[in-house]
């Protein structure tokens, strides 16, 4: 049986980074105990035609393209990219590993999409203004993997938040107590 197609957002999953291993959010032992919980809440709530927008740090170890692609390839529903600092081989330059996985779309440095009615602005990075901040947008971000607390309309979607347990999220979900229309 089928279901509409949904929106996921998430952020930072820096899939087979030992140094994630060190971050006080991320309790794994291995880093093959990290990528497979992380590919298990991403499969235990995305369906195969959902869309999730990854805001960036998809992957580690990119010079290992059959394990990036092997990851990239477990991972249910329709993947487009926001690139974040380590999708780059160097500036300016999107790391190969990265370019040729089978993304929706052409990964880009910022991307603009509607849900439930509402513009959203996603981009790696926190902004203090974008798109239409002063009109109702929303901005979802990453790299600060939940270091920076969310302001206004504004807040980090990445799998360290503490509300996100490790898998991508709704817009729903993500805007529970933001104030909308303020």
């Amino acid at each position: 049986m089928s279901h509409f197609r949904r929106k996921f957002y998430t952020a930072d999953s820096h899939f087979s980074h030992a140094l994630m291993l060190t971050h006080p959010g991320r309790p794994f032992s291995s880093t093959e105990e990290m990528d497979e919980t992380l590919i298990d809440r991403w499969n235990a709530v995305v369906g195969e035609r959902d869309i999730v927008y990854h805001l960036g740090d998809f992957a580690m170890g990119l010079h290992d393209e059959e394990r990036v692609r092997t990851i990239f390839g477990r991972l249910k529903g329709m993947k487009k990219l926001v690139l974040g600092n380590h999708d780059f081989k160097k500036a300016n330059q999107m790391h190969p590993t990265i370019a040729r996985l089978d993304w929706l779309g052409t990964p880009t440095t910022a991307l603009e999409t509607t849900d439930y009615g509402r513009r959203v602005y996603l981009s790696h990075y926190a902004h203090r203004t974008w798109p239409g901040a002063h009109k109702g947008a929303v901005h979802f971000f990453g790299h600060s993997h939940g270091s920076l607390p969310p302001l206004g309309r504004s807040r980090d979607v990445g799998v360290d938040c503490p509300d996100t347990g490790f898998a991508p999220r709704t817009f729903e979900e993500l805007t529970v107590g933001m104030d909308l229309d303020g």
